[in-house]
């Protein structure tokens, strides 16, 4: 997973400043989240979804609404019309740069505003909205009854929202009244889901059942049960994150290999030797080895243990891959190596992860070099990783004595 700077002109015409989370392989979709209405692009809750969304292979862009992130401006000035006409001009932008955005993920006023930029972008397959209000004007709660009142009267003023300065102007005001977002979610008639915490105090669980209810089938609640508005919690995030990667995959493209696996695998057959605490004989057709546990937790080390066996996986797999594709090119590459180290995570949703250092012998060019590493990314052991596989289990009815010898 990678993360890279893309801006594109918005409607008013300024530059907007965005990041692409792009996934460690093949995309099955592109996505563009919104953020919040006193957040930004590199707030906790966008980054943390973002980077989750992208590790079950949703591509990612995220930007700042106009006044609300990282502008020179200053206090802010948001444009709540303006965020909608820059989501539908991003993707735009994203399908002529060949990442076309199949779902529009929106959390509180950034959800509502995919609620409406929706309507303008019939190629999105699939909403989802985290925390988000039945109404825009519902952003307005936010501000102090004075605040309103000299908005009101002198045409603009500057509030004080979560710390920090916004300059509203009355514009705001009228623009936020005026939008029926019920309306244009019963008039959307696309996959929406909505992902609401029953005890957020910012934006009301009612406002889910409004949405829900003005919504047309297939339509989708998920419960964030304890998790506070923005989404601080780590956990709560990779949450919403795994759930819409979840829902979103049955309305994206179907995944692809971009390399095939060049033979099925064979059956894998794994015993205990009762040669110490852990070491397990595998054997695959004519081929043996051993393995085992560290001597740290109680084994004998005489073998690598199962994340190191998938570490070895991925591994092969990706020097093989690449070797295909440097020959299928006419590349010059002599050798290649990887070397694949598996960690855990705290805090990130799935935990698991896989570091690849690639190395590459020949007199290649830097364009061949980048093709060739790009290419790691596609083999298939790593698609099974990235994407997840279904594992099935069933009892069998030989004792351990008879499946081994059968097996052999």
């Amino acid at each position: 997973m990678t993360s890279k700077a893309f801006a594109f002109y918005g409607s008013d015409g300024r530059q907007v400043a965005g990041t692409l989370e792009e996934p460690a392989t093949t995309p099955r979709g592109w996505a563009i989240l919104a953020h919040c209405f006193t957040c930004g692009k590199d707030s906790l809750a966008a980054v943390r979804i973002s980077r989750a969304l992208a590790r079950a292979g949703i591509g990612v862009f995220r930007f700042d609404f106009a006044g609300n992130g990282d502008v020179a401006t200053s206090p802010h000035e948001p444009q709540y019309a303006t965020n909608v006409a820059d989501l539908v001009i991003a993707a735009r932008v994203m399908t002529a740069a060949g990442m076309p955005p199949g779902l529009l993920v929106g959390h509180s006023l950034g959800g509502t505003a995919a609620l409406e930029a929706a309507g303008e972008l019939p190629e999105i397959a699939a909403i989802a909205t985290i925390s988000a209000p039945a109404d825009a004007e519902h952003v307005l709660k936010h501000f102090a009854a004075r605040d309103l009142e000299r908005i009101e009267a002198d045409g603009k003023a500057e509030v004080q929202i979560a710390g920090r300065p916004f300059m509203i102007h009355r514009s705001f005001l009228d623009d936020v009244r005026n939008h029926d977002i019920e309306r244009r979610v019963a008039a959307l008639r696309r996959p929406l889901l909505l992902l609401h915490a029953p005890l957020d105090d910012v934006v009301g669980v009612e406002h889910a059942t409004r949405l829900f209810h003005a919504a047309k089938h297939p339509k989708s609640f998920v419960s964030l049960d304890e998790a506070d508005h923005l989404l601080t919690r780590a956990e709560d995030a990779n949450y919403a994150a795994s759930m819409i990667a979840v829902w979103a995959s049955r309305y994206l493209r179907p995944l692809s290999f971009d390399i095939p696996q060049t033979e099925a695998a064979q059956g894998v057959a794994a015993s205990e030797t009762r040669a110490g605490k852990f070491q397990v004989e595998i054997r695959c057709g004519n081929h043996g080895l051993f393995a085992d546990e560290p001597v740290s937790v109680g084994g004998m080390a005489s073998g690598m243990s199962p994340y190191e066996l998938v570490a070895a996986g991925l591994a092969a797999c990706t020097v093989m891959t690449m070797r295909l594709y440097a020959d299928r090119k006419g590349f010059p590459l002599e050798r290649a190596h990887a070397v694949v180290e598996h960690d855990k995570v705290p805090g990130m949703e799935p935990s698991d992860r896989f570091t690849r250092v690639i190395t590459l012998d020949g007199p290649l060019d830097d364009n061949q070099r980048g093709k060739i590493a790009a290419i790691a990314d596609r083999c298939p052991v790593d698609l099974s990783l990235i994407r997840g596989s279904d594992v099935q289990t069933r009892l069998s009815d030989q004792a351990v004595g008879q499946a081994h010898s059968s097996e052999r």
